[in-house]
Order: C-alpha cells, then sequence, then structure tokens
C-alpha cells in the first residue's frame, strides 16, 4: 500500500503529462487549420504536417510521461528498435505503403480534391494517408486505392491543368455535306460558361468506314471538374441538333439481299447397263 501511495504522484505528474501533450496537439491542429484559411495553404500540405506533428507531439508525451514514473525508456526504445526491425520484415507490404505516401506528398503528382484514375479507377482523391489514397467515385464508392499502386502505376490527371479537353465521338452518312455537319455541330452548344474560346472548338474527320463516316465534337472546358457533367449535356445537344438537322446517322449494318439461282436434278439413266456377271 505504501508503494501505491508513494508512485501516485509520480502516476498524477504522468496523466497530467499526457493530457497537456493531448491538449497542445488540439491547440496545434487549430492553429494550422486558422493558418490554412488565411493562407491558403495547399490542404495536402497541410494534412501531411498535421499528421507528423500529431505522432511527434503525442509521442513526446507518451515517453515523458513513462520516463515519470519510473520507466526507463532508453532501454525501451532500444528493445523497440529490435522489435520494429523484425516487425518490419513481417510488414513489409504496409512500409512500403508508408514509403510510398512519403513519395506521393513529396512528388504531388495530384492534390486533394483532384479528379484522378489510377488503376483503372477514377474518382476524386478525397484523402492521402500515409497507407493509402482515398478516392470518391462518381457512384459514391470510396477505394482505398494502395499508396505502392499508386506510385508505381500510371496516374491520369483530370484537374492538374487548367483546362481539359473533351472529345464526343458521332457517324454520319457516306451521302452527308461535312461542311454542313461541322457547322450544325459546332453551333449546337452554348457559347458561355461551359467552354473556353481559346483554343476553339473543331470538329475533325476520325474514321472513313464502309457504311458511315466517324466524326469528332472537340471543346475545351472551363472548369474541369465539371467534364461528366457536361458531356452528358453535350452529348445530348449534338445528337439533338442533327436529328432536327435530318443528319443521317447510320450505324454500321450488314446488309442481306436475296439471290435467285438455278438448281440442276439429275435425272437417272433409262437405259441403265447390266452389271457383269461374276467369273467362276
Amino acid at each position: 500500500m505504501a508503494k501505491v501511495l508513494a508512485w501516485m504522484p509520480n502516476g498524477l505528474v504522468a496523466l497530467a503529462i499526457l493530457l497537456v501533450a493531448w491538449l497542445f496537439w488540439r491547440l496545434v491542429r487549430q492553429a494550422m487549420r486558422m493558418t490554412v484559411e488565411r493562407t491558403e495553404l495547399d490542404p495536402t500540405a497541410s494534412n501531411f504536417l498535421l499528421t507528423i506533428l500529431k505522432y511527434i507531439i503525442l509521442s513526446v508525451g507518451v515517453i515523458t510521461a513513462l520516463g515519470r514514473i519510473g520507466i526507463n525508456t532508453t532501454s525501451i526504445l532500444a528493445s523497440l528498435g529490435v522489435v520494429g526491425l523484425s516487425f518490419g520484415f513481417a510488414a513489409k507490404d504496409a512500409l512500403s505503403n508508408m514509403i510510398s505516401g512519403l513519395f506521393i506528398f513529396w512528388d504531388r503528382p495530384f492534390v486533394l480534391g483532384d479528379l484522378i484514375e489510377v488503376g483503372g479507377h477514377y474518382g476524386r482523391v478525397d484523402q492521402i494517408t500515409m497507407r493509402s489514397t482515398r478516392v470518391v467515385t462518381p457512384d459514391g464508392r470510396m477505394l482505398a486505392v494502395p499508396n505502392t499502386m499508386v506510385v508505381n502505376s500510371i496516374v491520369a490527371s483530370y484537374t492538374n491543368f487548367p483546362n481539359l479537353r473533351l472529345d464526343i465521338p458521332f457517324t454520319v452518312g457516306l451521302e452527308e455535306n461535312l461542311a454542313r455537319v461541322r457547322t450544325i455541330a459546332l453551333s449546337s452548344f452554348p457559347r458561355s460558361g461551359l467552354l473556353v474560346e481559346d483554343p476553339p472548338a473543331r470538329v475533325v474527320v476520325t474514321a472513313l468506314n464502309d457504311y458511315n463516316i466517324g466524326m469528332e465534337l472537340q471543346v475545351w472546358l472551363d472548369d474541369e471538374k465539371q467534364h461528366i457533367a457536361v458531356r452528358h449535356h453535350l452529348r445530348e445537344r449534338l445528337f439533338e441538333a442533327l436529328r432536327k438537322a435530318g443528319v443521317d446517322m447510320p450505324l454500321q449494318t450488314l446488309a442481306l439481299r436475296t439471290v435467285e439461282g438455278h438448281a440442276t436434278t439429275e435425272l437417272p439413266d433409262p437405259n441403265p447397263r447390266p452389271l457383269p456377271s461374276s467369273i467362276s
């Protein structure tokens, strides 16, 4: 009982140290958020700094508290180093993801809020952690893509540059006047709000097929984050404009034609020859 009473002051001090470390971390997080709002610091960089500061502050608080209650933190750190080395070999994939997360923060192929396509998956970057990159798909799913996969694969960003080009393919009949079709297509969408004037929109021929001509409307977006909604909108307006103008838009089809032929029937021989008799 006496040992417990003698240990209680140090224990209370250790708890106070942990509480102070936790409160200090809350203050640092709040100050960082205010700094981000005032200086317009990149959210990706701010999240990375907050993660590093959180682990540093809380780790220092735990080590200080353990030392206060009489635990030899030096030997604990040495033991953790050996255990960590053994654990590292067993969890090399997790460590690889953590190192890849540092590379993502350093190289910055994308930032929070960017629209990307990685590993065949498309969506908005919602969060970048030390283990995975969280991507929210257009249908509301959240994908946790391992950072190793992000680093080692091709990442397509739809929002890294000021403008994004939309390509809307369509087909017209072989007998159509292409200059007329081009004029109709270019006048099928609004000029203000959605698209930019430089580079200008254009209509190009992409294929000369057996039954139709492949064409493509190419326009540049003012807000690249709206490319899915704008693509659907322009595709519908283009179809309605071509249909209203009476433009033939055939698909590739096969034409079947009936061919009449003369069938020949072999008649039996009216004078069959007798079979030779067997020779004995």
